[in-house]
């Protein structure tokens, strides 16, 4: 399984920096040529072609119900937003959804302060969770799926997370929502996004904040990541702002962005069934974290991140410390 993903970035090049303040983005390139053809989650409401609902009426928080009424499968991208019903979720994983079929899907809360239907249905506002939620998150299911064989994330973690980013960004809601951070630095996200454009061939990027790599996202074609680039670059974005010290000035080298990929081709590899349709693979190392999802040994999606981003914080405490010090506390 292992080789899956190094083939894959194999086949990639990296492009040209492209850079606004403290974020910088390396395009990553190639002909890799996956012929699968599917619906992504915005396409699929737009043409009203798939239902997510709660799955009864009472509803449960880690899982939504998905109808796709379309021949067409349907792929949805580890944290995407979804808004309605209850109240808002983010997926746990990237899932490929077969035509004409009904799933349950594992999710995550992020507004806390709301059990109330807000609408019958779940729509999209086209955003994605931050990349510092979606690596912790990560970690989270990667440890669920050994524990219990689910896509699970820690609750709790994910909420307190969230009011901080929010007490962070003076975005505190009554419902403690991770939409009132995204809309209250709108302006703020745009002016960042707005930097940075598209390349032929450009399947993916590896984002930089601060001088150092905290993610990458990539897909397996051009078309697709076109399609989901400008929602990616405001998830990083919103970090950046996070993480904004105008009095410092980092230099975004792209020799740390090969020794990302090295350590991404290097890490171990775990297999697991997947939610949907195609292999679940699970990346970890003592660098990285993250995980794929493939079909007939073609990468749909794969997304990494550094497992230690070197970012303080208010409490001077780098991410992966202060979370695993919380689920020490919750065991």
């Amino acid at each position: 399984m292992q080789d899956i993903i190094k083939d894959y970035l194999d086949q990639a090049k990296v492009g040209r920096k492209q850079s606004y303040k403290n974020l910088a983005i390396f395009p990553l390139l190639s002909t890799y040529g996956l012929s699968l053809d599917y619906l992504l989650l915005d396409e699929a409401l737009t043409e009203n072609v798939i239902e997510i609902a709660e799955v009864d009426k009472d509803g449960s928080v880690p899982d939504l119900k998905v109808i796709n009424k379309s021949p067409r499968m349907v792929l949805i991208l580890d944290g995407e937003e979804l808004v309605g019903a209850k109240q808002n979720r983010i997926v746990n994983t990237t899932i490929l959804i077969q035509g004409n079929s009904t799933i349950v899907i594992p999710v995550s809360c992020v507004e806390q302060g709301r059990w109330s239907y807000d609408s019958p249905r779940f729509s999209s506002k086209e955003r994605v969770m931050s990349p510092h939620l979606r690596a912790m998150k990560s970690e989270q299911v990667q440890y669920s799926l050994r524990s219990s064989g689910k896509h699970r994330s820690n609750q709790g973690v994910i909420w307190d997370e969230i009011s901080d980013k929010a007490s962070r960004h003076a975005a505190e809601s009554p419902s403690m929502s991770m939409a009132h951070i995204y809309e209250k630095d709108t302006t703020s996200i745009n002016e960042y996004v707005k930097h940075f454009k598209l390349i032929d061939s450009q399947v993916g990027a590896i984002f930089m904040i601060n001088g150092k790599v905290v993610g990458m996202d990539s897909v397996g074609k051009p078309g697709t990541f076109s399609k989901v680039f400008k929602k990616l670059a405001q998830s990083y974005a919103l970090d950046a702002i996070d993480w904004f010290d105008p009095k410092k000035e980092q230099k975004a080298l792209k020799s740390e962005v090969t020794k990302f990929i090295k350590a991404s081709q290097a890490a171990q590899v775990e297999s697991h069934p997947p939610v949907g349709q195609g292999t679940d693979l699970r990346m970890e190392s003592r660098k990285i974290t993250g995980f794929a999802l493939a079909l007939d040994n073609r990468v749909l999606h794969l997304s990494v991140f550094s497992r230690s981003d070197g970012q303080n914080r208010d409490t001077n405490t780098p991410r992966m410390e202060r979370y695993t010090q919380r689920r020490r506390n919750r065991v």
